[in-house]
């Protein structure tokens, strides 16, 4: 009985975490042994691991660690020593010792009593008994030795090339450090570039400042030159008119008649160019804080990345654990299974691969218990008796694929549908596809099994897989083939603290997907959209127009004042989806939040954002909400927009190349609650109205490049804009100019400065407003 209150503790925690590397090891070196259990180099690793773990065991107290891996380091040297060989008993007697070994260091590292593996040592030492050439190497491990070695010459030079392959090595110093430290960093590298990104939104709201104090200077000069050219003309002019009676001996100059208002025009040009010259300074501050910006932007990016890489482990890491949940799978159900592997050197973040454990665990057990056929069942089906099950890794941009099947019976869809149609899952005369009917064993609680066994259930716990893939922003594909077997294909992002994302509007409301999921953008007419099961198509492959305003259950989306609307094209396994939405605003790198367990349970919620004005973005994820609608009946749907009408939000563009004038005029319509968009001028608006098209204009007339009556006149000409009511405010109110803006077509026409009831009062008259305020 093992006794911690004469241990070291500390000692004991420090032989844990060096048992634990031992045995994974070990375990890769017996699944070698188990495909050519006549391979020398596999045999000799063993025996080293053992020699390790048995000397390091003892020196921490730990005797019935060290004298079951006495017995086997026994075995080991008598085959090593070609006293035998191992069969097909040698090995599986091996694997359980290291299995039991396994589970004797899971106890000690929870400071639990690990008993003696008494039985265990005896079946050993039965083993070795049983070979006639072994009673030497039995009386030899009856005596505890502090170097067990074999002395043959062919182990000696195997273990020489050890020694020389260690040598050639160089050796890389490790840090261990507590992952919740680690996590902390990585989040704090995260807030590091959220911050950075207001920065950048804040430093290109101050350049595009500058580019309207660029403008404005430029207008300012332009008006100090033509006033300067007025004051010359009236001095001429004046002096024309005086110079009879004038004192001809005196310019008019000289008489100071007009030296005030020149002063003060040159004093306006020693201001502009003053201006002018602060406006250069400004700019290349600017400049500067731009570079200094992209190389912190540089910096906290290799930050984050090499952060990021320091929580990424090998998947290696988990196949000593999934290795043993076969074996032990295969020992209760008395079936003979191979565990094959293919590219699991690959990376995974931390937090997935912890989370992904124990789904992994669940699929392994099923398809040995439930997936493999019996060794009669596989020979009469011509298989052979060991059946096979694989697990593959690969990725796929910046996504990881795990694939987990097996060469099995495959899912019974027969049943499957019996038991969704018994649940009221499926209508009786539902028609469904394979591969509808595959998903229906991810329905929480759903089985097939008329009993439930208690190693596992094929589709039994399967939700919980399905649920907690969701959860991590993946994917879970099902592909079974009768008597051929299943695959589970697994879809999973290679880190979860930072993405790309694309950014969608549904109304007001923006939304974030991310990028690993999205395959391209689209276009689609508003008839075509309004088509029973509408489609779009797209890289050969036909893709079904969803809504995604009734989707998270707002209102349909109408891309009002757009032509077309715009789809956003998703892939997830199988599964394609052309997704209406209003607006696709673009795509950037987010850092991803949680977002709690009470909205984390919300289907379609993968996580949230925090952008670059402190706004929170909900990230989502699409394909359970497709498959959510598409698993409805066709009459629950919420098909028709006007089922969840959304009230229209009125779109005034205000064109002025006065800054003041758009923001204050702006900020007047927003109180009032239109949505307001800006030109600086007639050719900054057409840019504009390619996209959308506003329900109002109010224009001014003098203007650089193209002036508010060419404007009007071009808009009135084009069919698609020639319905845009025009207000004109300008501070040219003569009647002349009115007239020529009625004459173009101009619904109003407004004097600077306005009065804001009048203005708001024109605004809700020509859109048929109806106001509700106080006013």
């Amino acid at each position: 009985m093992l006794d911690f209150a004469d241990l070291d503790l500390e000692l004991v925690d420090l032989f844990v975490e060096e048992a634990g590397d031992l045995l994974d090891h070990s375990d890769g070196l017996l699944a070698q042994l188990r495909v050519a259990p006549g391979e020398r180099e596999p045999l000799v690793g063993l025996q080293r691991d053992l020699h390790t773990l048995k000397g390091s065991a003892r020196m921490a107290g730990i005797m019935p660690v060290g004298d079951l891996g006495h017995a086997m380091e026994s075995l080991l040297e008598a085959a090593a020593e070609q006293h035998f060989e191992l069969d097909r008993g040698g090995i599986p007697l091996l694997e359980r010792g290291f299995d039991h070994l396994h589970a004797m260091i899971t106890r000690i590292g929870a400071h639990r009593t690990a008993e003696p593996a008494d039985a265990l040592i005896a079946e050993f030492a039965r083993h070795l008994s049983g070979q006639p050439e072994a009673a030497p190497a039995v009386a030899t491990a009856a005596k505890p030795q502090p170097e067990l070695k074999p002395l043959s010459a062919p182990i000696r030079e195997s273990e020489g090339a050890g020694e020389e392959g260690a040598g050639t090595r160089a050796p890389q110093e490790q840090v261990r450090i507590r992952a919740d430290l680690l996590d902390r960093l990585v989040n704090y590298a995260g807030e590091v570039a959220i911050y950075r990104a207001r920065l950048e939104q804040q430093l290109g709201a101050f350049r595009n400042a500058m580019g309207e104090m660029v403008q404005t200077n430029a207008r300012l000069r332009d008006q100090l030159r033509r006033l300067d050219i007025e004051t010359e003309a009236q001095i001429i002019a004046r002096f024309q008119r005086e110079h009879e009676v004038a004192d001809a001996t005196f310019d008019p100059l000289e008489l100071d008649r007009f030296s005030t208002l020149q002063q003060l025009s040159r004093a306006l040009n020693e201001s502009a160019a003053d201006m002018s010259s602060l406006q250069g300074t400004l700019d290349d501050l600017i400049r500067q804080y731009e570079t200094l910006l992209l190389q912190q932007s540089r910096v906290s990016s290799e930050l984050q990345e090499g952060l990021m890489r320091t929580r990424m482990v090998p998947f290696d890491a988990l196949v000593p654990r999934l290795r043993r949940v076969v074996r032990q799978a295969s020992a209760e159900t008395g079936k003979q299974v191979q565990l094959k592997l293919d590219g699991t050197q690959g990376e995974l973040d931390r937090n997935v691969l912890e989370r992904m454990t124990a789904p992994l665990e669940h699929m392994l057990r099923n398809a040995v218990a439930h997936g493999l056929e019996t060794p009669p069942q596989r020979r009469d089906a011509g298989k052979p008796e060991e059946g096979t099950v694989r697990i593959a890794m690969r990725r796929e941009g910046s996504e990881v694929v795990l694939e987990v099947g097996d060469d099995g019976r495959g899912l019974d869809h027969a049943a499957i549908r019996r038991r969704a149609e018994e649940r009221g899952l499926v209508r009786a005369d539902a028609v469904l596809a394979a591969g509808d009917l595959n998903a229906l064993i991810l329905e929480s609680g759903f089985s097939t099994a008329d009993e439930v066994s208690t190693l596992a259930g094929r589709g039994v716990g399967m939700d919980v897989v399905a649920s907690e893939v969701r959860q991590l922003g993946g994917a879970l594909d099902i592909a079974s083939r009768q008597g051929a077997g299943t695959a589970f294909t697994l879809r999973l992002p290679q880190t979860l603290a930072v993405t790309q994302a694309v950014f969608v509007k549904i109304g007001e409301t923006t939304f974030a997907v991310p990028i690993a999921s999205v395959r391209g953008v689209g276009r689609i007419t508003r008839e075509g959209l309004d088509r029973p099961e509408a489609g779009y198509r797209y890289g050969d492959e036909d893709y079904p127009v969803h809504d995604l305003g009734l989707l998270v259950g707002q209102s349909a989306a109408r891309a009002e004042g757009q032509l077309q609307m715009p789809l956003l094209l998703v892939r997830s396994g199988e599964l394609r989806a052309a997704v209406a939405v209003d607006q696709i605003v673009g795509n950037r790198e987010i850092v991803v939040k949680p977002v709690g367990p009470q909205v984390a349970s919300i289907p379609g919620i993968f996580g949230a954002t925090i952008m670059g004005d402190g706004s929170v973005v909900v990230i989502l994820d699409i394909a359970p909400l497709v498959r959510r609608q598409a698993m409805q009946p066709r009459d629950a749907r919420p098909a028709a927009p006007e089922a969840a009408p959304r009230r229209h939000v009125p779109l005034v563009m205000v064109v002025d190349d006065s800054v003041t004038m758009r923001k204050v005029t702006g900020r007047i319509l927003e109180r009032h609650n239109f949505e307001v968009m800006v030109a600086r001028d007639g050719i900054d608006a057409l840019e504009q109205m390619v996209d959308r098209v506003p329900d109002l204009m109010l224009l001014d007339i003098e203007m650089p490049r193209m002036d508010g009556y060419e404007l009007a006149n071009q808009m009135k000409g084009e069919p698609r804009l020639r319905d845009v009511p025009i207000v004109m405010i300008t501070s040219r109110t003569g009647e002349k100019h009115r007239q020529r803006a009625l004459e173009i077509g101009v619904e109003r026409y407004l004097g600077k400065p306005y009065q804001e009831n009048e203005l708001v009062r024109n605004v809700y008259e020509l859109l048929k407003l109806q106001r509700h305020d106080d006013e």
